[in-house]
């Protein structure tokens, strides 16, 4: 287990991500006190069968994990109105 700071933390948050998708357990702390736990995410036992009951009433559509051969060949879609990058500047400004 390793023990960081805030500043730390945010200094350096791309070695700390790798550390715990490594497995390890990352506690953050402030003031010398623990404010945070970083642990890898677990998957919840239900979540496969739940996508398959999403995907039999018709929700989601599971991918095969490959995309198609002519993926980077195939046409981007269009946008002349420009709203996909209107709503992308809209979200960044909200979370400033």
């Amino acid at each position: 287990m390793t023990v960081t700071t805030v500043s730390k933390l945010k200094a350096s948050l791309s070695e700390f991500i790798r550390r715990v998708k490594a497995g390890e357990e990352v506690l953050v702390t402030e003031r010398g006190r623990v404010v945070a736990r970083r642990a890898p995410a677990v998957p919840s036992p239900g979540s496969a069968e739940s996508l398959r009951d999403m995907e039999r009433r018709g929700l989601v559509r599971l991918g095969t994990g490959r995309l198609p051969r002519d993926f980077w060949r195939m046409p981007r879609p269009r946008d002349p109105r420009g709203l996909v990058m209107r709503a992308l500047l809209e979200e960044r400004a909200e979370s400033r």
